[in-house]
């Protein structure tokens, strides 16, 4: 039968979603401008529902699509002013660039990566070991880079193991002139098959929770970061000091929650992974090794040395954290021979749409602003004093971050904290410790869901979730250890006062520290 023009509107809006999902934006469309007619207020929630909904279904349709009706129907009908979203925006200008050219120049360092995390596997024989690696290296690359960009790299190098496993398997070379095979190796059995996949699941876990670890720590771990650092004017070195009281304690007790998954084989984890599988991976290590030109050897050596300017640039913001980026954009390309505008064009391929999805996100903070929505639970919030008042700043930035996403969520009750001190209803001290209560509330318990986090959405919508079994269902069960420990570590910190107590300590000393290194170097500024 004929398709009719409905039936063609509807199969072309929003692609392959569901009709029922669908149905349920162009719902939202037609019932906003009704209930902001009758009453703005309620509008305005119920436009910030609609929108942490769009969120929480993520998997069935990119956010920025639907999110993006919402927030230009916003705008049409008078929620909020283009001026309005131009000055969020504005305001937010280094965060874009963070994700913009940041994201694209580690791109371009995707080779020193990915030859570490592969020594790692090969070369370190003990499961326990294998983990504490990962998610050490995951925590420590998330703390100067971006943690979407490391989960990227470490899912290609999962990708690239399993490859090399599917060849083995099938009986095909991986070189010409390298022979691999040997008698049973060609042949894996479905239980290898198997702990092979449990293997890598429990390896994409460890890492994906060592970039929260990492990614709290520093301004440039998260893009909310960014935002809560701006709003508070901390520079990367005070912002780390600030956050430290909380950060420290939670990587000790998520470390000793890697060690203790993995020792006594619980909530997934445990996996072993197979000798014949191991022999197979460490001869294809061997055969690059042997394949590596020196023009080879010469890329790596120039990606670690942008890397420890990346580093040092960041840890004494001698540029912006964009500007910086797109120094190492320049490096890398220029030194490694990358002049080609196609090839620079597929390294900003996946910052892009998570950038134009800020935009929308800014969209809706400037509905939030104008509209006042956030002014009562603030007040409420507020009406407390001392630790319970940052503890009531946790939780409710936790629970909100695990339905949602951190980056809105951080973004929003930045802003309306800002405006408390502004007004004067709390001080320079109580808004600096309700900052760090803010990003560790976004950033620790968004661990629970993929909806979350946006390094851990992006594993699970990779090529490589279906090939090795991780579902929805079990990044929940498998992340739900670290959910609590890392929850309840984040939460007794600043319940105990240890955060009070120790964050002007650390401040004080840590950046006497920082500004005598500084000196020593020649840096000026903060």
């Amino acid at each position: 039968m004929p398709v009719t023009m409905s039936q063609a509107f509807i199969g072309n809006f929003l692609g392959n979603s569901p009709k029922w999902y669908k149905i349920a934006i162009l719902s939202f469309l037609i019932l906003n401008p009704i209930l902001f007619y009758l009453n703005p207020f309620v509008a305005g929630w119920v436009l910030v529902v609609e929108f942490i909904f769009t969120l929480a279904m993520a998997l069935k349709c990119y956010p920025l699509q639907p999110g993006g009706l919402l927030a230009i129907e916003a705008v049409i009908i008078g929620m909020t002013s283009p001026s309005q979203v131009l000055h969020e925006i504005e305001a937010n200008l280094e965060v874009l660039l963070l994700l913009v050219f940041m994201v694209a120049g580690i791109y371009f360092m995707k080779q020193l990566l990915l030859f570490g995390f592969t020594k790692m596997i090969t070369k370190v024989r003990s499961k326990m070991a294998v983990s504490l690696l990962f998610c050490c290296a995951s925590a420590f690359l998330s703390a100067f880079l971006d943690a979407l960009t490391v989960i990227a790299v470490i899912i290609a190098v999962a990708v690239g193991f399993y490859a090399i496993y599917h060849k083995v398997a099938s009986g095909k070379e991986f070189g010409a002139d390298h022979d691999h095979t040997s008698e049973g190796q060609n042949q894996l059995n479905n239980d290898e098959l198997e702990a092979f996949r449990g293997f890598l699941r429990n390896l994409l876990m460890h890492a994906g929770v060592g970039t929260a670890l990492g990614g709290v720590c520093t301004m440039v771990g998260e893009p909310q970061n960014l935002i809560i650092a701006a709003q508070a004017n901390w520079q990367f070195a005070e912002f780390a000091i600030r956050m430290s009281p909380v950060t420290v304690p939670v990587f000790i007790a998520g470390i000793s929650t890697c060690l203790l998954v993995e020792k006594f084989k619980i909530f997934g984890y445990g996996a072993q992974l197979p000798d014949s599988v191991r022999q197979i991976l460490c001869d294809y290590a061997d055969h690059e090794d042997a394949r590596r030109t020196n023009r080879d050897k010469m890329k790596l050596i120039i990606q670690a040395i942008v890397g420890i300017w990346l580093i040092i640039g960041l840890a004494f913001h001698l540029a912006s954290v964009g500007l910086i980026g797109l120094t190492v954009i320049i490096l890398c390309t220029a030194f490694n021979g990358i002049t080609d505008e196609h090839a620079l064009g597929k390294a900003f391929e996946e910052a892009l749409p998570f950038t134009a999805l800020l935009a929308v996100f800014f969209a809706v903070v400037a509905v939030i602003i104008d509209q006042r929505l956030f002014a009562p639970v603030i007040h409420w919030a507020l009406a407390f004093e001392g630790n319970m008042q940052l503890v009531i700043f946790f939780i409710a930035n936790g629970l909100l971050s695990m339905v949602s996403d951190n980056v809105f969520v951080g973004t929003v009750y930045i802003n309306e904290v800002k405006a408390a001190l502004l007004d004067g209803q709390i001080t320079r001290d109580q808004f600096d410790l309700l900052a760090v209560a803010i990003n560790t509330g976004t950033n620790l318990p968004s661990v629970a869901t993929p909806n979350g986090q946006a390094a851990f959405l992006f594993l699970l919508t990779s090529a490589l979730a279906p090939l090795i079994r991780l579902s929805y269902g079990r990044m929940v069960w498998m992340a739900l250890p670290y959910t609590i420990v890392l929850s309840v570590a984040g939460l007794l910190a600043i319940e105990t006062g240890f955060l009070a107590d120790m964050t002007q300590h650390f401040y004080n000393s840590g950046l006497l520290l920082h500004h005598s290194i500084s000196e020593v170097m020649g840096v000026t500024g903060h």
